[in-house]
């Protein structure tokens, strides 16, 4: 168990929504097998739970029937230190989500900024690493949108580094931060410079959506079913919750997907 004097950072809250029965037509590049909607309700229960588990006060916004994905609530804004950015989707399906989570976020930054067209964005591509935001350029983050989101940051005294991807659908689909240096990394970025300087926990192609796990105040959440990678996260030191997200899993749903925690 490492001491949770070595991160840098502390989470205190959590802002999560219900999934809606219309999850069954969500966005998906991997599978034709549609979601079960009661399972997934259970899923994000238990994803809620461990959420408080780890010291979290989790806001729960109520299911949208309008937005299928609305439950990945992570792409719509990211929630820094010093100001919250709201996105712009780079799935049209998913551009009126913004608007359904605005008023929540409001509620606890004064300070808000907003990526705007033709810049697309989804924070499924941002990894924050202490004041420094690693921006993967893929399907639903481009150029435009990167450089918007590098201008906001820098005004505010933190940084961005845009990562050139071909295979992942985010970024974090392929990499995630559990602080203390350590980076659980995928094939496609091993040999990626901007990455040389981590602890690199390597995670197999087997296990590759596990590569998306989340730290959480020295706990890591990890996917359920995945051994290997869970070892491996211990090994280095951490306790970690296995969560059961297969029903998410099918319209390429992680476990990150599924808060803003700030």
């Amino acid at each position: 168990m490492l001491n949770s004097s070595a991160s840098t950072i502390e989470f205190n809250r959590a802002i999560v929504r219900t999934p809606c029965k219309r999850i069954v037509e969500g966005l998906t590049s991997a599978t034709m097998e549609k979601p079960d909607y009661n399972k997934a309700l259970e899923q994000h229960n238990e994803y809620i739970k461990a959420l408080q588990y780890c010291g979290l006060e989790v806001i729960i916004l109520p299911a949208d029937e309008r937005y299928p994905d609305s439950t990945f609530v992570e792409d719509t804004a990211l929630l820094t230190p010093h100001c919250a950015i709201f996105t712009n989707p780079g799935a049209e399906s998913r551009e009126g989500e913004i608007a359904i989570i605005r008023e929540t976020i409001a509620d606890f930054y004064n300070t808000i900024e907003a990526i705007k067209p033709p810049g697309t964005i989804e924070a499924g591509d941002i990894m924050r690493v202490g004041n420094n935001f690693y921006i993967g350029l893929s399907e639903r983050t481009n150029e435009e949108g990167a450089n918007q989101m590098i201008s906001i940051l820098r005004h505010y005294g933190m940084d961005g580094i845009p990562i050139n991807m071909n295979e992942m659908l985010h970024l974090k689909t392929g990499l995630s931060y559990i602080e203390n240096n350590y980076l659980m990394i995928t094939k496609e970025f091993l040999n990626e410079p901007k990455f040389k300087h981590f602890k690199q926990l390597e995670v197999s192609s087997e296990e590759a959506y596990a590569a998306n796990s989340v730290w959480v105040n020295n706990r890591v959440l990890v996917p359920q079913g995945f051994p290997n990678t869970k070892a491996l996260i211990e090994s280095a030191g951490y306790e970690t919750i296995a969560i059961d997200t297969s029903e998410f899993r099918k319209i390429d749903g992680g476990l990150s997907c599924l808060s803003l925690r700030f």
